[in-house]
């Protein structure tokens, strides 16, 4: 176990000239004082413990980074490397799956800032003849509501032969769309949220068509160098990840099958939907500096903070390429999940930027181990510690609600986790 507290370093809103004439006569988004009441400093053993329970349930490392008015406290449990035995660093870089969405939606909202497309629009406004529906919007996009079909779905029907299918593939984004078009849609435009890489695939040919630039120069532009995020790349469809970083652990359909390293692959069936590289520091930074108001103007931010429920209970939101996680605290965080094959990610943020928490473990198509690395949020957020010796099928089964540790604390148990690239072996 690896442990560093130090005072926070927060970074300073640092914005290139480019992201200076952006947001130039626009003022932020939100304030501290605006915001909800937060709750609970972090519970440093209680994220350890859950870093622990992680690697119960099938993933070799795990780690979290957690930034906020209290310090930067990180966390480092297993290993990084199986082969060397390398033990998992917080500095490590690793890929970052579906959180690559919000910074997709970043890019497309500040191009909605400067008036170059617009959210309520058709998208074969921009992208003549592209879909088979005029009334799907740029807006169905980024909140999952245009219906089309996840074509991972099929890609991915079978964990490994379907990865090792596609590792060393690089497809073009209408390849990848016309994959999603031979199905039938999921819901008429607008009328239910139904999750789908297909809609962040669309977003990155928009970026691209509006730009004429590349969404790896749009990304750099606009994001990776007014933050500084010095270990954040999007390399597609180069497979490497360079520098020191984690390599990632796919487990198999079948019970009991050895782990596959599925570290080095071009990502190339998620592009935009999910080939983002980066670090917890960088992620803590990216959060933070969206919810900050650094990135985008109020209004944009505004309308990326627009949620609606997707769950059940109420307790999980999505907006424009972001979601909201209700904990048991009362504390509302945003951010968004990840997975690809190897990497679980969590990267979530307050309403206020202030406290900010990155976690990944280092293994995939394991449901139970994302929804246990879910209790990250919980320690960090609300201070909680996780049910003790929950098990897996408690940890994947059960409701949103409250457990008592042996110490009597109240602990949160957790929901199942999101599942942002199908699995079949959840549990």
């Amino acid at each position: 176990m690896a442990l560093s507290v130090r005072p926070s370093a927060r970074r300073g809103a640092t914005v290139s000239a480019v992201a200076l004439a952006l947001l130039a006569g626009l003022a932020p988004a939100a304030t501290a004082a605006s915001a909800p009441p937060v709750s609970g400093a972090p519970d440093s053993a209680a994220l350890a413990q859950v870093l622990r329970n992680t690697m119960a349930e099938g993933a070799p490392g795990a780690m979290a980074r957690y930034t906020g008015p209290e310090g930067v406290v990180t966390k480092a449990e297993g290993v990084r490397d199986r082969v060397s035995g390398a033990a998992m660093d917080t500095k490590a870089r690793f890929r970052v799956g579906s959180v690559s969405k919000t910074f997709s939606s970043v890019v497309l909202l500040q191009l909605v800032a400067e008036g170059r497309i617009k959210l309520d629009e058709p998208v074969n406004t921009y992208l003549p003849k592209l879909l088979p529906d005029d009334r799907i919007t740029v807006r169905h996009l980024l909140t999952h509501r245009s219906g089309l079909w996840d074509y991972t779905e099929d890609m991915f029907q079978q964990t490994v032969p379907g990865f090792e299918a596609v590792r060393n593939r690089t497809f073009g984004y209408r390849e990848l769309v016309e994959l999603s078009l031979s199905k039938p849609r999921t819901t008429e435009p607008g009328v239910a949220y139904k999750y789908s890489n297909t809609n962040f695939v669309v977003v990155g040919m928009l970026i691209e068509k509006i730009t004429g630039k590349p969404v790896a120069k749009e990304y750099e532009k606009r994001i990776f160098k007014p933050l500084k995020l010095k270990n954040t790349s999007y390399v597609h469809p180069d497979t490497r990840i360079k520098g020191t970083h984690a390599r990632g652990y796919l487990h198999p359909d079948e019970a009991g099958a050895p782990l596959v390293d599925s570290t080095e692959q071009t990502v190339s069936w998620a592009q935009s939907a999910g080939a983002v590289i980066s670090s917890p520091a960088d992620l803590n930074t990216f959060t933070s500096a969206l919810l900050g108001g650094r990135l985008l103007p109020a209004a944009q931010l505004d309308e990326m903070l627009n949620v609606t429920p997707t769950d059940a209970a109420k307790t999980r939101h999505y907006g424009l390429g972001l979601r909201r996680y209700d904990l048991s605290c009362g504390t509302s965080v945003y951010g968004h999940t990840g997975t690809v094959q190897g990497f679980y990610t969590y990267a979530f943020t307050t309403r206020d930027g202030r406290r900010s928490l990155a976690a990944m473990a280092n293994t995939s198509n394991k449901g139970s181990a994302n929804t246990v690395l879910g209790g990250t949020l919980e320690a960090a957020f609300c201070g909680k510690a996780p049910a003790a010796q929950a098990s897996a099928g408690q940890a994947s089964g059960a409701a949103r609600g409250f457990a008592t540790t042996e110490r009597g604390a109240a602990s949160a148990v957790l929901a199942p986790a999101e599942v942002d690239l199908p699995e079949r072996n959840a549990h």
